[in-house]
């Protein structure tokens, strides 16, 4: 066996790791890359068996590039290497022009053989993700869940002040930024911690942050 393979995979340990497994199984690393525009600068500097390429990427995303590969270079197989068993990555990586998808767990040999299967002209998806691949072809795919947001049951005032508390204002500066006294916001705060079962204002500020809580503008009016 001397397939020559092009890796583009971001993580550096596991790409090293990746090419000395291959390298010491008689398969040619011609080249091994962190990003996708050097990956396709190889793919067009080299003659190529296959490409191992990942899902998720910082700049360009593993399908980009592979839907640049297969305009470039449209006989050239491409396999996605990756952690994701989503079906959504599954069913793009296929229907853009992948080869095979295959899951970074998988054991050495079986990868191996994999990748001669995919360069012989197969298609091939890892064993585990059979029963995803087959739900998606017969049509049973999941419904995607609605995102459920925590804070629709705050007030406009409400929703203010915790934008407030995720820049890390303290009820003073709060109270002086909204025309406000201390007390008011601290009434604000409990029945914020109230709503959202929680115990600290921390805990509040952290959960805006993570669910990219956008600070809003309201306008109040006197009865």
């Amino acid at each position: 066996m001397n397939e020559r393979i092009l890796l583009i995979d971001d993580h550096t340990l596991f790409r090293a790791g990746l090419k000395d497994l291959l390298t010491r199984r008689g398969i040619n690393v011609v080249a091994s890359v962190g990003d996708g525009e050097e990956g396709l600068k190889k793919a067009n500097a080299f003659a190529l068996d296959a490409v191992l390429l990942d899902m998720r990427m910082p700049k360009m995303d593993g399908i980009s590039v592979l839907r640049l590969l297969k305009k470039n270079h449209p006989k050239l197989p491409v396999a996605m290497l990756t952690t994701s068993s989503v079906e959504e990555d599954l069913v793009g990586a296929l229907k853009n022009g992948a080869q095979g998808y295959l899951l970074k767990d998988m054991e050495p040999d079986d990868l191996v053989v994999a990748l001669g299967d995919i360069i012989s002209g197969k298609t091939v998806v890892a064993p585990d993700l059979a029963a995803v691949l087959a739900q998606a072809v017969q049509g049973k795919s999941k419904p995607k869940e609605e995102k459920i947001n925590p804070f629709s049951s705050l007030t406009p005032r409400e929703y203010e002040i915790l934008t407030l508390l995720a820049e890390g204002q303290s009820n003073k500066v709060i109270a002086r930024n909204l025309g406000i006294s201390d007390g008011t916001v601290k009434l604000h705060v409990k029945a914020i911690l109230r709503k959202l079962n929680i115990s600290s204002r921390i805990t509040a500020a952290v959960m805006a942050v993570e669910y990219g809580v956008k600070k809003t503008k309201f306008v109040y009016t006197r009865r």
